[in-house]
């Protein structure tokens, strides 16, 4: 038996079989991490040094590149660590630093997907008024209720989960440290209430993002539907298609992860979709808006090449 109050460490289960499968798990969220870290590196870049690249659509995809990188690096370093070194342990402290930073992230990043929906409608719906409506200072202020909110969000969950006595073990099936895991371990049927009332209400907000997203791309899709020419409907449809499929792998994903029936729960399917929501998904992120963004394949395709023009100039001077 054992509280939060003299808990030093957790056990993180989830890696901790064969010695095989843990350099096999540290290759596999080396390459990914690597993959997210250049691609939402090479975003950031693009879009802070191409002029032709300081729209609204892109200033947003800046911040959620900036919560994908929070992501994985919330989460993987850690998972690496005891992989590579045969280790479980997370510290109480670092556990709940784990868990603030990955909600913090997260949550943003999910209100900037509600915002970036927003643009999108106004992009397509209201073209004449976009200039009014997203604004630089409008934008700046929405990116700053996001990154607020998810603080806010993340704070309340952390507070109430961390204040909760645990006596079932310290013992977590997962490579990181969540929610549903701590609660397992916790012995106060008021606190456990109480988180699941937070969670409650967490859904309903995310619930109503959800359905102001459905009822925006429902507008969206009845305008692209009175586009006339191919050239317009290509120009839509590019616009749109990456911020669906980031938004509905976000949200499956995240929903399963969370709120799926104990019924169906068993620790591989947990494990599968914790490292699809927190692992993958950042790293798809720069891939999928890269794909059908032709700016920004062209500003990134610019950036390389004086990069490597520079970097050969320098050689040959050098020689």
């Amino acid at each position: 038996m054992s509280n939060s109050s003299s808990m030093a460490q957790f056990l993180l289960l989830a890696f901790s079989g064969r010695r095989e499968l843990q350099l096999l798990h540290f290759w596999f969220f080396l390459g990914i991490s690597l993959a997210a870290l250049l691609g939402n590196g090479l975003i950031l870049s693009a879009v802070a040094c191409d002029q032709h690249l300081h729209t609204p659509r892109d200033f947003f995809l800046l911040h959620l590149s900036l919560t994908d990188l929070g992501c994985i690096c919330t989460t993987v370093p850690k998972a690496m660590h005891n992989s590579l070194w045969g280790t479980t342990t997370i510290s109480y402290t670092g556990c709940a630093a784990q868990l603030f930073f990955l909600f913090f992230f997260m949550s943003a990043e999910y209100f900037l997907l509600t915002i970036m929906c927003y643009d999108r409608y106004v992009a397509i719906c209201k073209p004449l008024h976009y200039g009014t409506l997203l604004g630089s200072r409008a934008c700046a202020h929405m990116a700053a209720a996001a990154w607020a909110s998810g603080f806010l969000y993340s704070l309340l969950h952390t507070a109430n989960t961390f204040s909760l006595p645990l006596c079932q073990g310290n013992a977590l099936g997962q490579f990181f440290c969540e929610i549903p895991h701590i609660l397992k371990l916790s012995c106060s049927h008021s606190g456990y209430l109480r988180e699941i009332g937070l969670i409650v209400v967490s859904a309903c907000l995310a619930f109503g993002c959800f359905i102001f997203i459905v009822f925006s791309y429902v507008q969206i899709f009845r305008a692209v539907l009175r586009i006339a020419s191919e050239e317009g409907w290509h120009k839509a449809f590019s616009m749109c298609l990456p911020h669906l499929v980031v938004v509905s792998l976000f949200l499956s994903t995240g929903t399963l992860s969370n709120l799926k029936p104990p019924s169906i729960s068993s620790p591989s399917l947990d494990l599968v979709v914790s490292v699809l929501y927190s692992v993958v998904s950042p790293a798809l992120n720069p891939l999928i808006y890269t794909l059908r963004n032709q700016e920004l394949k062209d500003a990134l395709r610019k950036m390389i090449t004086g990069f490597f023009s520079g970097a050969k100039s320098c050689l040959f001077s050098c020689v």
